[in-house]
């Protein structure tokens, strides 16, 4: 599913226009991006947690050539799904 089909499908089941769900999605997702900038974590009861991790700067290896490169030290968002979630993606 991608994001237009994610409009359509809200859209649908409230009755709202798909121009409004849009703008809805759309302030939704900045507003959870504004928090994991921040540091902070979100939480969403049902579905699961966003939150930030770091990684550590690392030795990889160049696949086409074998030669050593440096990684640098990055940070990851990491996605906890929650019990709700689990247990509706494993049929229970």
């Amino acid at each position: 599913m991608n994001k237009q089909e994610l409009v359509d499908a809200v859209a649908a089941k409230t009755g709202d226009s798909k121009a409004a769900t849009g703008e809805a999605i759309d302030a939704v997702i900045a507003t959870i991006t504004g928090e994991l900038t921040k540091g902070k974590t979100v939480q969403l009861i049902g579905f699961g947690s966003l939150s930030t991790g770091a990684r550590a700067a690392r030795v990889g290896r160049n696949p086409a050539t074998g030669a050593e490169i440096q990684i640098a030290a990055a940070k990851t968002v990491k996605f906890t799904a929650g019990k709700a979630f689990k247990d509706a993606v494993n049929g229970a």
